[in-house]
C-alpha cells in the first residue's frame, strides 16, 4: 500500500546536482566518502521523515506518495522547486570600506553576513565588492534517489525514531520505548547522563511526544546503568 500523509518513514536519499553529476547531500557514509563530502561529525543512516510535516521538496514528497516500503524511487527537481531560479537582482556591489569599518576583511569565496543578509563574496577589485546573495544552489536542476527502508507502525517505533533527532549519536539499538496504556517509558543507556542539558533536551523530547501521540498522557525515562561483578 503506497504511503500517506502522516506516515513516519525511515528513508534513504542522495541528492546529485544534475548538470554535473555532483553529490550534494546523501544519507550513506560510503556514497559520501565516494564523492568527497564525508564529515566526521555527520551522522549518518536512514532519516525519520513524517509525511506532510517534515519540510521536503514538493516533487520529492509527491513521489513517496508513490511509493511503499522498500521500494526505491528517483525524481527530479527542477530550479524553481528546489532553491530557485538564480536572480541578477540579488547581485550587488558594494565599497570595501563598508568592510573595513566592521573590522573585516573580506576575500573571494566568503560566506559574509551584509545588512542582515547572507551572500557569497564574487570578486573584489578597486575596492569593490562583488557580492551575490541568490543561494548557492540557485538555477540548479537535482536528482534525488532513495529508498523507504521502512514504515513505522508502533507508537514504540516512532517514539525512539523521534527520540534519535534529540540524540542523534545514540544507535537505534541502545534506546527502547513501551507503551502502557498511556503511559510511554523510554529506556536510555548512561551515556546520556554525560550530555549537557540533557534534562532540558528530554522535555523538550517530552512537549513534542505529547503533541505528536494523542495516546501517549505521560513520559517516563529510565537511565539504564549496566553493573560490572
Amino acid at each position: 500500500m503506497p504511503l500517506a500523509k502522516g506516515d513516519y518513514i525511515l528513508l534513504d536519499y542522495t541528492v546529485v546536482e544534475k548538470d554535473e553529476n555532483k553529490v550534494v547531500e546523501t544519507t550513506q557514509e560510503v556514497v559520501a566518502k565516494e564523492a568527497g563530502i564525508y564529515r566526521p561529525e555527520e551522522v549518518y543512516g536512514p532519516r525519520l521523515v513524517i509525511l506532510g510535516e517534515t519540510p521536503l521538496w514538493e516533487p520529492v514528497e509527491n513521489a513517496l506518495l508513490n511509493t511503499d516500503e522498500g521500494q526505491d524511487f528517483e525524481v527530479e527537481v527542477p530550479p524553481e522547486r528546489a532553491y530557485g531560479v538564480r536572480d541578477p537582482g540579488k547581485v550587488k556591489i558594494v565599497s570595501i570600506r563598508e568592510f573595513h569599518r566592521h573590522g573585516v576583511v573580506p576575500s573571494v569565496g566568503d560566506v559574509v553576513d551584509f545588512e542582515g543578509q547572507r551572500a557569497r563574496v564574487v570578486s573584489i577589485s578597486g575596492g569593490r565588492v562583488v557580492l551575490d546573495f541568490n543561494h548557492p544552489l540557485a538555477g540548479k536542476t537535482f536528482v534525488v534517489r532513495g529508498k523507504v527502508v521502512k514504515r513505522l507502525a508502533t507508537t514504540e517505533e516512532k517514539a525512539v525514531a523521534l527520540l534519535r533527532l534529540y540524540l542523534p549519536r545514540v544507535s537505534e539499538d541502545k534506546l527502547k520505548a513501551a507503551l502502557e496504556g498511556d503511559v510511554l517509558t523510554v529506556a536510555l543507556p548512561a551515556e546520556v547522563l554525560l550530555y549537557e542539558r540533557i534534562g532540558g533536551v528530554l522535555l523538550q523530547y517530552a512537549s513534542e511526544v505529547s503533541t505528536k501521540f494523542q495516546n501517549v498522557k505521560k513520559v517516563r525515562f529510565i537511565e539504564e546503568v549496566e553493573l560490572k561483578g
